[in-house]
């Protein structure tokens, strides 16, 4: 695992000049690798590349980056971990390759070197960003892995090419040119991220996940998707699981056994997240039935019942026989982190498991630099809400606009409190009732589809942009058609969404910037692409059932971990954060907030109207005030640092 940086200036560079200016982008991702430094440069094509090392295979220099094929052709700099790389590298080996030492890095230069970059990604299983510098044809190859694990920023302009796995280290180059790109601003409000392939920064690009992009010594560049969700799903659509209970569930225990297996391989300590829900338990049962010792595992706790999930991960370690540390975080912890938390992410970021999430990293790096995570498992087999409520949305929708509509705005009007009393007298421990139908009914009101899974996202935000902004929405997710033979089910449909769009632009950037701030690498097996495949492929009956999501998964689990262990019911990865607002964190938010009328996206008036309600314990805005404030936070902490 690793940062990488670097740039192309066209034409050719002074070498002290193309150093420095590599040396100072990669040394503002130190944090995404402590252990080593490197910088390779090539005065006449004007290119240097760089990165900063976390140590994870192969700790001796002959892991050092960028690396070079023995060959001379091809220059590599790598962050990520390519999984099947003893598989790759036992058939380079056959083939009449020599490897000078054992890290999953000289495989892959040395299998580009051999096969052509086209036919060494294809055969990688991994997460990666990575940029390939092809001598003889004097092209720079950009690339992302299929899932978006790994994130790769870019920027072309001026006759100068810049790359580097965050924000900040572009920015350390374009410095004041960075300006912030209000259009990407405004889509912020409405999905709680920015999806790619925009950034905050007009100028600045993301790289889609599965993309390449080759730039050519003209200037010129090609993308191109080399895997897709919408792909996938077509195969998946192709070719549909129709095997019995039984024989499904032994297959995917075998894939998801050799999924965890290969993601067990390290040269530095390990362990796993484990929180109250399926996925991360099924991950700590697979890690655990493939140790000889107890594997570490890492959880936190909140005082507040509603968010801890920490006596239920406390007994499913026991059951597994982990060797377990759970850290209880208390208001002070979130004073401490959260004023980090823009400059941790260079964006905007509205996900409130940022603050657990980067508190959980802090705590498992000091005891291992690996953790695996359940990171996947609601997407690829079916765990959200939203999931089980896709078919009646469906038909929802299909009722009158006045209807539809109507209730959206009932449910605005009506206080959150009594809609969480009058749910939970019919089911008591049903958690956070009124989120769950603001969601519900904001999808049903929605125009279209596209409008519904953002509805269901639940952000709620967008009310408080400055009206007339010229808003530019993003594009909608590209997706099968559902046609009168067959086709993606809405369930289905809503889980490619979330592969293309929430998962990587949400749930990965969270997990990416808060493990590297730590200087610890975050693993999925869930994410494994032939694992997402398959997921694909069940029929509905074998992803929801009874209910309740990820039929699969937990009959896994079930025949894993012994009787009498529990699993939380699922809550999602929060905060008290609607407790803090109202007490230790009242005054950081009251000084931002002062900040909204000199604000050119945001109304001010709304959002000290949302501010007064929250404080008032009328409503819980925690969400909507989050989205806010960590948007404040990122103007006055980066867009205007420089």
């Amino acid at each position: 695992m690793c940062g990488i940086a670097g740039l192309w200036v066209f034409g050719g560079a002074d070498g002290t000049r193309l150093a420095r200016q590599a040396g100072v982008m990669i040394d503002r991702l130190a944090h995404r690798g402590p252990d080593d430094r490197g910088v390779w440069q090539d005065d006449a094509a004007g290119v240097a590349l760089a990165n900063r090392r976390l140590a994870i295979i192969d700790l001796s220099p002959l892991g050092h980056q960028p690396m070079t094929s023995a060959d001379g052709r091809v220059t590599v700099a790598f962050n990520g971990e390519i999984y099947n790389y003893q598989d790759l590298r036992q058939q380079l080996v056959g083939e009449g390759v020599a490897f000078r030492g054992q890290s999953d890095t000289e495989v892959l230069v040395e299998a580009i070197a051999r096969w052509g970059a086209a036919r060494a990604l294809a055969a990688c299983n991994g997460m990666f960003g990575l940029a390939i510098w092809l001598a003889e044809e004097r092209r720079l190859m950009l690339v992302r892995d299929r899932l978006g694990e790994k994130p790769l920023y870019w920027s072309l302009s001026n006759g100068v090419l810049l790359f580097a796995s965050e924000l900040k280290a572009v920015r350390a180059e374009l410095g004041y040119h960075a300006v912030p790109d209000e259009a990407a601003l405004a889509d912020y409000f409405r999905h709680g991220f920015i999806p790619a392939p925009r950034t905050a920064f007009t100028g600045i690009r993301q790289l889609p996940p599965g993309t390449c992009m080759t730039v050519s010594a003209d200037g010129s560049a090609e993308t191109r998707a080399y895997w897709s969700v919408a792909d996938a799903a077509r195969r998946a659509l192709a070719a549909p699981l129709t095997l019995e209970d039984l024989e499904i569930l032994r297959l995917t225990g075998d894939l998801l056994t050799d999924a965890v297996r290969r993601r067990m391989v390290s040269d530095v300590p390990l362990g796993v997240f484990l929180s109250g829900g399926i996925d991360s338990a099924l991950v700590a049962a697979l890690m655990q039935g493939q140790s000889a010792t107890p594997i570490r595992s890492f959880t936190i706790g909140f005082g507040e019942a509603e968010f801890d999930e920490s006596a239920a991960a406390e007994a499913t370690a026991k059951a597994l026989g982990t060797d377990h540390t759970t850290l209880r975080v208390g208001a002070a912890d979130a004073v401490d982190l959260v004023p980090h938390l823009a400059g941790m992410y260079d964006e905007p970021f509205a996900d409130i498991s940022a603050i657990p999430t980067a508190l959980l990293c802090r705590l498992a790096r000091r005891h291992v630099t690996v953790a695996l995570s359940g990171d996947g498992g609601d997407e690829a087999f079916g765990g959200y809400s939203r999931h089980l409520w896709a078919g009646s949305v469906g038909r929802w929708r299909r009722r009158p606009a006045w209807l539809r509509h109507g209730l959206a705005r009932l449910d605005a009007a009506v206080p959150d409190a009594w809609i969480d009393g009058a749910a939970r007298l019919l089911r008591p421990h049903l958690r956070q009732p009124a989120d769950k139908v603001g969601k519900f009914l904001g999808a049903v009101a929605a125009a279209d589809e596209d409008q519904a899974y953002i509805a269901m996202l639940g952000m709620k935000a967008d009310a408080i942009l400055r009206p007339g902004l010229a808003f530019e929405p993003s594009a909608p997710v590209t997706l099968p058609p559902i046609t009168p033979s067959g086709g993606a089910d809405p369930t289905l449909r809503l889980q490619l969404r979330d592969l293309a769009r929430y998962l990587p632009d949400g749930v990965l950037v969270k997990v990416d910037r808060a493990s590297m701030a730590a200087g610890l690498e975050a693993r999925a097996p869930l994410l494994d692409p032939r694992v997402v495949e398959w997921g694909l492929r069940l029929p509905l009956h074998q992803r929801l059932r009874d209910g309740r999501g990820k039929w699969m998964l937990r009959r896994l689990l079930a025949d894993r971990i012994p009787p009498g262990a529990v699993t939380a019911p699922k809550t999602g990865f929060g905060a008290p954060l609607g407790v803090w607002l109202r007490g230790p964190l009242r005054d950081w938010a009251a000084t931002l907030l002062d900040t909204a009328p000199q604000d050119n996206l945001i109304q001010a008036p709304v959002a000290a109207t949302l501010w007064r309600q929250h404080l008032s314990g009328r409503h819980d805005h925690a969400g909507r005030l989050w989205t806010v404030l960590s948007y404040l936070s990122w103007k006055a902490t980066v867009a205007e640092a420089d």
